[in-house]
């Protein structure tokens, strides 16, 4: 992928999530979401630490029992292993990047 505005790179689906594989590799990824409003992941655990950055619309991340509500601009670290989940306040575009 060259140059580009990442937000054009994925679009909404009605009462869905979306995702585009940017990068893989050996020791991450690099993923787009798009998350139509109210839809969810609900709490889960990975085995790897992720960061999460907002690039339109608001999320509510839940770590462990903490809840963070986030803003396009806004990013957050995921730690391993511990249990997170997200749920879109409105129509959200993220970009995840997972670290192995």
């Amino acid at each position: 992928m060259n140059k580009t505005k990442l937000t054009r790179e994925i679009e909404y689906q009605e009462k869905s999530i979306v995702s585009k594989q940017i990068l893989k590799k050996p020791n991450g990824n690099i993923t787009l979401f798009a998350f139509w409003e109210k839809e969810e992941l609900t709490k889960h655990t990975s085995p790897y630490e992720a960061f999460v950055q907002i690039l339109e619309g608001e999320m509510e991340i839940e770590i462990g029992e903490e809840k963070f509500n986030l803003v396009s601009g806004d990013s957050i670290l995921m730690p391993a292993n511990v249990p997170h989940g997200l749920k879109a306040l409105q129509n959200t575009k993220m970009l995840l990047t997972m670290i192995k």
